[in-house]
């Protein structure tokens, strides 16, 4: 294997996992570790309940995700939602649709179809989602949730071309199934702005990813019962340690699936969560440095 991994490092790939765990010196434009963000926010009243219990909680988060798809909102709901997240400095991030659970095919619900995850199937699939990005972006929402690597591609080079807003910014789902420093790598030349690995990475596979590319990696803290329900608050403070800067994507564990459709009060028990998460960073990492409020870039 010494050729193999000679070769790696020849291109400025890891040799293997860290697993010396080495401290990561990259950072957020700000300087900052790491950011809070709250996904399986599917619409603006739950969003709106969320807002209000970071006030109660007295919390700063920086990124909001909406898991169901820009499809599923009306205009009216994308207006209020970008309001509220203008209002209170966070950073909105809609999902791609359609996608496979949409489509008129059957397989994505096999045994076998499953590996699709969220892909796109047919060209037209690739124009209706150029024209999700376009419609969101209209209204003022430039972050996307992408679950495609040729969708990320084709909206990386609009964004190229001017046929999308440059400030248009795309945020690689765990559900597309990467979890190595070379898929990571591969997503960051084709236009990722964040990534977000498989959901049960360890720590030592968390540092070699942040060695290969300089974009934020989205760390789940836990994860809904469908994905495996795990909670993994204690890792915190080394998921910071060795990735920055990352983003702490808090409170799955409220829902039962990835689209849950989240009440009011599982919006509170999400902010509740991050209290949680908040709890050991300040105990075990107090010296770790987050983002101020309104950091979204």
């Amino acid at each position: 294997m010494k050729s193999t991994k000679a070769f790696l490092q020849k291109i400025n790939m890891p040799a293997g996992d860290d697993y010396t765990l080495a401290d990561s010196n990259k950072r957020f434009s700000d300087g900052a570790q790491y950011r809070f963000e709250i996904p399986g926010i599917q619409g603006p009243s739950t969003m709106e309940a969320l807002l209000e219990a970071l006030e109660q909680y007295k919390l700063t988060i920086h990124r909001i995700t909406q898991t169901k798809g820009i499809m599923m909102l009306t205009d009216q709901e994308i207006e209020r939602m970008v309001a509220l997240a203008k209002q209170s400095q966070t950073e909105l991030v809609l999902a791609i649709g359609p996608r496979a659970v949409n489509d008129t095919s059957a397989s994505v619900n096999t045994p076998e179809g499953q590996r699709m995850g969220y892909r796109l199937r047919g060209q037209d699939q690739i124009v209706r989602a150029i024209e999700e990005v376009k419609r969101a972006s209209a209204f003022g929402c430039y972050s996307f949730l992408v679950y495609d690597e040729g969708s990320l591609w084709v909206f990386n080079e609009a964004r190229k071309h001017a046929e999308i807003p440059a400030e248009c910014r795309f945020k690689i789902s765990a559900h597309t199934g990467h979890g190595n420093p070379c898929s990571a790598k591969l997503l960051e030349s084709i236009g990722a702005n964040s990534f977000n690995p498989v959901r049960d990475i360890q720590l030592q596979m968390m540092a070699s990813i942040r060695q290969a590319i300089d974009i934020p990696l989205d760390l789940h803290t836990e994860n809904p019962a469908s994905t495996g329900g795990f909670i993994r608050h204690y890792e915190v403070p080394e998921m910071i340690r060795v990735s920055a800067p990352i983003y702490l994507k808090t409170g799955g564990s409220v829902a039962k699936t990835h689209s849950w459709d989240t009440s009011s009060a599982d919006a509170k028990n999400r902010v509740k969560q991050v209290s949680l998460v908040k709890r050991v960073i300040d105990a075990y990492y107090p010296e770790a440095t987050a983002s101020p409020k309104g950091s979204i870039k």
